[in-house]
């Protein structure tokens, strides 16, 4: 068995998911396992060299982990010979000219969504990772997570006939700084530094609707910023300038309909933070991070509509559990793995720069129906 190094450039991981999913529970996870095996004699050792803007928080990382390579500067890092791979998991606005730079130095790259702040921007670097022959992929990590598994296993197999419609619920109440400290970034409320939670997941929305049911075909949205004033981390207040809530209603190719609902101003009663409820002509599931549960034609009940009586029904526990059939890991590290074997044994892999693109176009015409209050339709898209 021979052990090849694989020195990857990882920008932001400061940051609450650069750290916490692909440091952590991606990279030093798969070193932890004693690396990836490419199945050929070969073992891909991922040594990762820690970016970032902030040399106090890259070096206590450093020492916290026990790695050995960490920088401030970024062109540096990149003009090594050394490192394979780009990773960003930077705020969006500062993604794009690092991605460039990136290419330029002739780097396969891998990174967070959305990859640009507008579609131009997004393909752009579509573009030229394609030009230079560099190797990338776009994190879409949702469509890796077990109730998503479970639901496209259902799909393959046919379970639901004709698909007729799929509703989605997504969100948590997000703190607004006052009383109780917020759980995301005060960025994630100002437009101004890229914000939204529109940019922030409809990329998401068009990777998992594209995925398992079509190609999003038309969009109508509108978008709401329910809490105008909220408190950043040094507890000084500041106008909310970015959406924080977004109602859509996506037709796909292939005429299902699907409505998705996104916020951070909305108290969870659901039994996970996300859920998909699709429905079909021969049955239906709802499928969230972890669980997927299915209701087949044949086992649905007859509700009666009456208001003058009390229900008599548990409706949810007339649905069945998926079983997990298997073992599912880390979404983020189980993308991180397809993506190291695109790059060093040259596996098939679609999840790239062009996909990321797609998700950027999304939002933007997202922003675009709420503003002028009208249906839009969302042409494909292509290098």
């Amino acid at each position: 068995m021979t052990r090849k190094t694989v020195r990857i450039a990882m920008n932001g991981v400061t940051g609450r998911m650069g750290y916490r999913q692909h440091l952590v529970r991606s990279i030093l996870a798969l070193r932890e396992q004693g690396g990836l095996d490419l199945g050929d004699g070969t073992v891909l050792w991922p040594e990762p060299v820690l970016v970032g803007r902030r040399e106090h928080a890259l070096r206590a990382l450093a020492e916290r982990h026990g790695l050995e390579r960490w920088s401030t500067d970024l062109d540096a890092v990149l003009a090594d010979p050394d490192v394979d791979i780009y990773f960003d998991a930077q705020v969006t606005s500062a993604r794009e000219e690092a991605i460039k730079k990136a290419i330029a130095a002739g780097k396969h790259l891998y990174t967070e969504k959305p990859t640009a702040t507008g579609l131009d921007g997004a393909l752009e670097l579509a573009r030229r990772a394609h030009a230079a022959g560099v190797k990338h992929g776009v994190v879409q990590d949702k469509i890796f997570l077990p109730g998503l598994l479970k639901l496209k296993r259902l799909i393959d197999g046919g379970f639901f006939g004709r698909i007729l419609s799929v509703r989605g619920e997504f969100g948590y109440w997000v703190f607004e700084g006052d009383w109780q400290s917020a759980q995301r970034p005060s960025w994630n409320y100002r437009a101004e530094d890229g914000g939204g939670i529109v940019v922030d997941m409809f990329p998401h929305w068009e990777y998992v609707l594209h995925e398992l049911f079509g190609r999003v075909t038309s969009v109508q949205a509108l978008t709401a910023t329910h809490i105008p004033q909220r408190w950043d981390e040094n507890g000084k207040p500041y106008d909310a300038t970015a959406d924080d809530a977004a109602y859509g209603i996506f037709e796909l190719e292939g005429g299902a309909i699907a409505q998705i609902n996104s916020s951070w101003a909305v108290r969870v009663h659901r039994d996970e933070l996300v859920e998909f409820q699709v429905d079909g002509t021969e049955g239906s599931a709802v499928a969230g991070l972890r669980r997927c549960r299915v209701q087949h034609r044949s086992a649905t009940p007859k509700p009666v509509w009456n208001p003058d009586i009390p229900a008599t029904e548990v409706f949810r526990d007339q649905w069945q559990e998926v079983p997990d059939n298997g073992e599912f890991d880390n979404g983020f590290k189980a993308q991180w793995e397809l993506f190291l074997k695109h790059v060093y044994a040259d596996t098939p892999y679609h999840w790239d720069l062009l996909a990321g693109a797609r998700g950027v176009q999304l939002a933007e015409l997202g922003l675009k129906s709420s503003a002028e209050g009208r249906r839009i339709d969302v042409p494909e898209i292509a290098l």
